[in-house]
Order: C-alpha cells, then structure tokens, then sequence
C-alpha cells in the first residue's frame, strides 16, 4: 500500500473542520448554521455579486450556494435584486441586520487568526500566508477544470 506523500492537506482539513466547527457553534445565536457566516462576509464584502461569482469565490458547488442563500434570505441576511443587464440574473446584497452582524463576526475571524498564529514571528506569519495564498491559486486551476459553470 503507497502511503501519503505528505500530511498538509490533511493538517489543513483539520484546520477548516476546527474553525468551522468553533464557529458555527459561536454563531448559533445569530441563526447562522453549516458555514453559512462564509457567504455572509463575501455578500457584506461584495454587495451585488451574483450566485455563480460567489461558488467561484467559496469554490463550491452552485447547489450548495443556493442552499446557503435561501437560508440566509429567510433570515433577513440577504436580497436579491434581478440584474439591470442580464434578466437571468440575480444580485446578492447584505440587509442591515447582515452588516450589524459583519461586525462580530469578522472579531470572531480575527481571532482565530491569532490564536492560529500563536506563536509565530512575522515573517513566519507572512511565509505561511504567501505559501497558501500560492496553494490556493495552483488547486484554484485545479478546480475550474472541473467545474461547468464560469465567471
């Protein structure tokens, strides 16, 4: 049996699913279940981005995007407004209820950053962040060559 040749995306699953895991936890209050602060900040970051340019942005599925969408809509955190150009076409804006609550959410990330980077120099911080940011864009390729839908 071939073993792995190396642990990181491993390392870098568990560090997803504990985040993640922490979060939805601390967002409960906010009604905020399964990742769904993720499509609030890009919305609150991105006012009028449309479905399809967000999967892209989260690299996931459109079905999954839909999902979150709907979700957060029944909440009062998102509306959507038919694009002026393209009639197909819908736009995702933040109420204010999903502003007030960009605010604590953005401290809760904020602190998982320093507590994942607890014990790091800066210049240790900045490698793991530019040696990433690089993985991201090499499987980000990777990942449009599977996906049907574009930009």
């Amino acid at each position: 049996m071939k073993l792995l040749d190396d642990t990181i995306l491993r390392n870098i699953g568990a560090l997803s699913r504990s985040i993640h895991s922490i979060n939805d936890i601390y967002f409960k209050k906010y009604h905020l279940q399964r990742s769904q602060f993720i499509f609030l900040t890009r919305i609150c970051e991105n006012p009028g981005i449309n479905q399809i340019s967000l999967s892209n942005m989260l690299k996931v599925d459109k079905a999954t995007t839909t999902k979150a969408v709907q979700k957060l809509m029944a909440e009062g955190y998102v509306t959507k407004e038919r694009n002026a150009f393209d009639k197909r076409e819908w736009n995702l804006y933040p109420s204010e209820k999903a502003r007030q609550v960009y605010i604590p959410i953005i401290a809760e990330e904020n602190r998982d950053i320093a507590i994942c980077f607890s014990g790091f120099n800066d210049v240790e911080r900045q490698t793991v962040c530019t040696l990433l940011e690089r993985m991201t864009n090499n499987i980000g390729q990777e990942w449009k060559k599977y996906k049907s839908y574009k930009v």
